[in-house]
């Protein structure tokens, strides 16, 4: 299933640009960046919860926020895209 997340993560003290680059790093090893804080993720069910957790771990709940978006299987009807940075197909052919 694809799984769009986007996150907000408080930057203001050095211990917040830490969290911000710790969750962006679990979200690049899980899927691709498709604006500064949001990505396309293609995710089984139990990666899907290993992401979350993870993810769950590094964020403060006080001053952080993460949204999980569930785009299911026909997730390319749901996204309508326009402008620059466009994104590979994560379930494309992939030419070596």
């Amino acid at each position: 299933m694809m799984v769009l997340i986007t996150y907000d993560v408080d930057t203001t003290d050095s211990a917040g640009q830490k969290r911000l680059r710790q969750i962006a790093k679990q979200c690049v090893n899980y899927g691709q960046r498709v604006q500064k804080s949001v990505f396309e993720c293609l995710l089984d069910p139990e990666q899907y919860v290993q992401l979350r957790h993870r993810l769950e771990q590094i964020m403060d709940p006080e001053t952080d926020s993460i949204r999980f978006y569930m785009l299911g299987t026909n997730w390319k009807k749901r996204v309508d895209h326009v402008g620059a940075h466009s994104s590979y197909d994560p379930e494309g052919p992939m030419i070596i």
